[in-house]
């Protein structure tokens, strides 16, 4: 999970360790840390393609739980919590953490079901770049926040078929983004290393686990919809965690927040592509004017 957020756009519903040193190194080490990026938001994109394969069986709380258990499994290899050592002051934001994360990943995940991959990723996209505009005062991002406005209004103008159920889980699933970054910068300060991420993940797995149970009790799952579910943690939470830890020591942090805003499009895409989820004129001038917020923002950024 995000300790220290890009300048405006942090990247997926998804653990990562941003609190490694980026690098600006020229040459091949950068070249290899965008070509890392673009893998890494490919496989979550991907990922969660997959994962909505297994909603006829498993329904999004059932992928969302294994989803769980999988980014547990890895970052508690990786960030090895000492638990014990943990202090009320270390454990409130941990705890808090760990229930965003998976409220986070679970509206995602239904918003994803209800509007398709496209439209929920770059509804959620508004949690970060909300508390990015809302932390600024310039002027450039008025008018960003402006541009964005226009691309919300647009995605959720009333037609016939507008689903505003899975609309309002997408911007659920911003709210608890933007949330999971305030308590990222906490759990980061107060907690060593990776430790504050692993317990969340942790945590958040072990609540799922009865409803995962619940789960497969009622609908008995099937090996391929388990598996498109595993898939789904792994290309979702395993993959992109470790890329960034090996992005974030090649390409400076602008240029890493810059193309976490083309995860919208990658997402709507992978939708069309994959899921043949197509998308109309007006929906993809939606979603260009989000990601034209987010972009022109960081571009004019000076930190």
């Amino acid at each position: 999970m995000r300790t220290r957020p890009a300048p405006a756009a942090p990247t997926r519903a998804t653990p990562s360790a941003t609190s490694a040193p980026a690098a600006t190194e020229p040459g091949g080490g950068r070249l290899a840390g965008v070509a890392t990026m673009v893998g890494s938001g490919l496989s979550n994109q991907t990922g969660a393609a997959i994962g909505s394969l297994a909603f006829p069986v498993l329904g999004p709380l059932g992928v969302v739980a294994v989803r769980q258990y999988v980014a547990a499994l890895v970052l508690i290899a990786v960030g090895r919590p000492g638990l014990r050592s943990f202090t009320w002051a270390q454990w409130w934001p941990v705890l808090l953490l760990a229930l965003v994360f998976g409220t986070m990943n679970l509206s995602l995940y239904s918003a994803i079901e209800r509007v398709g991959l496209g439209l929920a990723v770059t509804l959620e996209f508004l949690g970060p770049l909300a508390i990015a505009l809302a932390s600024s005062r310039r002027r450039v991002d008025v008018g960003c926040a402006v541009i964005a406005t226009a691309g919300v209004v647009t995605l959720m103008r009333p037609q016939p078929s507008t689903d505003y159920l899975g609309m309002a889980l997408g911007l659920l699933a911003a709210v608890c983004w933007a949330s999971y970054i305030l308590l990222n910068r906490t759990v980061g300060r107060r907690v060593p290393g990776a430790q504050g991420a692993a317990a969340a993940a942790g945590i958040s797995a072990v609540m799922f686990l009865p409803i995962g149970i619940a789960v497969a009790v009622r609908h008995p799952p099937t090996v391929g919809a388990v598996a498109c579910a595993i898939a789904a943690g792994v290309l979702s939470s395993a993959v992109p965690y470790l890329a960034d830890l090996f992005t974030l020591r090649h390409v400076p942090p602008r240029a890493f927040g810059l193309f976490m805003s083309v995860n919208p499009v990658l997402a709507a895409v992978v939708g069309m592509i994959g899921l043949g989820q197509g998308l109309g004129g007006p929906e993809w001038a939606g979603i260009g004017a989000i990601v034209a917020a987010n972009a022109l923002s960081i571009v004019t950024s000076r930190s």
